[in-house]
């Protein structure tokens, strides 16, 4: 059973060794350990800013802050729950939630929080952070997902350019776009998929595929069988389509990271964070694009890293004080401008000049806040999910028969909720 069952997990010896009691430096000071993802060096360096002047501005409390790295954080996560050695503010990739509170490593947080505070989140971060009536995490940032195109290169194809989520290309219209820019690429190859990136990615990408074809990952009435609904006739039509792109070689593999900032391709399949890279690049030729509708409207991943606090952890009241901190206007902008994610908050969102009415990013706002953004499903039974679609994505991308691929997945998520008893 997942619950129980960790491979290829090592435990790390850190500084959060033990929470058994309250630990005190030698002048009272009440000592917090707090664990956070090795993202990009701008974020590590807005976290490690913040936690500094946290503790600047309450000497009576020390944040400890460790840097785990993302792609083995869940496995260390695991590890340290099993040693008793989670710290006492965790943050975590949000789909991740539902499976840590159902193992009982976190504490519900709404009554830490001010109310003033949870009004000013925006809807979607409320909505990825509670599990079963309770809140229990909460981040500094939410995420959009989209197409970067070069205006020029759209302007010279001849190609009609969406300006909202309703105005989206439909997948039909979409292949005729790959097909009129491929006419004028040496290799043909004008899309960037972002295939040189792992694991989540795959899932957080291409979900919305067969969300906006009218499928899911699973059925989210009662979350307790993917069959029909993963590897119904709509999803594989959708997953039938994404093949065809890699196989008329209209994707770039981009092993190097670059096909877009080097001008190989026009189109970018990503998120919100590789905004200030493409900026940089491209400047004014640099478009925000909704993905394409399969059918069913135009849909985007949502969720991100958030905050949470351990069961186990002893300094809650402390915990909640830096919670509170790094949500506050100018520490929310200070990580969304290091990042180029979408604020939190609703008065963050007014002051950014990203991510305000007029700003250049304001498609991901629309996106989280007029319904075109699935959060991933709200189940414990989510690390399964997407390890079977990661699975079936990556046997789709090399050529596999798509309904067999997705029923394979089903079958894989469908024996782990019914060997969990449905993870009631």
């Amino acid at each position: 059973m997942l619950r129980k069952i960790i491979t290829g997990i090592f435990v790390v010896a850190l500084a959060a060794c033990s929470n058994d009691a309250p630990e005190q430096g030698a002048f009272g000071t009440i000592q917090v350990q707090a664990w956070s993802h090795a993202g990009q060096q701008a974020e590590r360096q807005v976290i490690q800013d913040q936690v500094t002047r946290f503790n600047e501005l309450n000497p009576d409390v020390q944040v400890t802050l460790t840097f785990i790295p993302e792609r083995s954080y869940n496995a260390q996560v695991q590890a340290a729950a099993i040693a008793g050695d989670l710290p006492d503010i965790l943050e975590f990739d949000g789909p991740y939630l539902y499976n840590y509170v159902w193992q009982g490593h976190l504490r519900p947080i709404e009554l830490l929080l001010s109310a003033r505070l949870k009004d000013d989140l925006i809807a979607s971060i409320i909505k990825q952070g509670s599990y079963r009536g309770h809140l229990y995490a909460v981040g500094t940032f939410d995420s959009g997902l989209g197409l970067f195109a070069r205006r020029s290169k759209l302007e010279q194809a001849g190609v009609r350019i969406p300006a909202s989520p309703v105005e989206a290309w439909s997948a039909q219209e979409f292949k005729i776009v790959l097909k009129a820019l491929a006419k004028a690429d040496a290799d043909g190859a004008v899309l960037d998929l972002k295939l040189n990136y792992p694991g989540e990615w795959f899932t957080y990408a291409f979900s919305p595929v067969i969300q906006s074809a009218g499928g899911d990952l699973i059925d989210r009435k009662g979350y307790g069988s993917a069959a029909k609904v993963l590897n119904g006739p709509s999803s594989v039509e959708a997953m039938a389509l994404l093949q065809s792109w890699l196989q008329n070689r209209y994707v770039d593999s981009n092993l190097d990271d670059g096909a877009f900032i080097t001008g190989r391709v026009a189109l970018s399949w990503v998120g919100h964070w590789e905004y200030p890279r493409y900026s940089k690049a491209l400047g004014d030729d640099l478009l925000l694009l909704p993905l394409p509708d399969f059918g069913q409207g135009s849909r985007t991943g949502q969720g991100s890293w958030v905050w949470g606090m351990t069961a186990e952890g002893q300094q809650a009241q402390a915990a909640a004080r830096f919670l509170q901190f790094i949500l506050q206007t100018d520490e929310v902008l200070a990580m969304a401008n290091a990042n180029g994610a979408v604020p939190a908050t609703r008065s963050a969102i007014a002051r950014s000049k990203l991510y305000g009415a007029d700003g250049p990013l304001h498609l991901f706002v629309e996106q989280l806040t007029e319904g075109y953004a699935i959060p991933r499903p709200q189940t414990p039974a989510y690390p399964v999910i997407t390890s079977a679609f990661q699975r079936a994505f990556f046997d789709i991308r090399n050529g596999a028969d798509v309904q067999t691929a997705l029923d394979k997945a089903v079958a894989i998520i469908d024996q782990d909720v019914a060997d969990n008893r449905g993870y009631q």
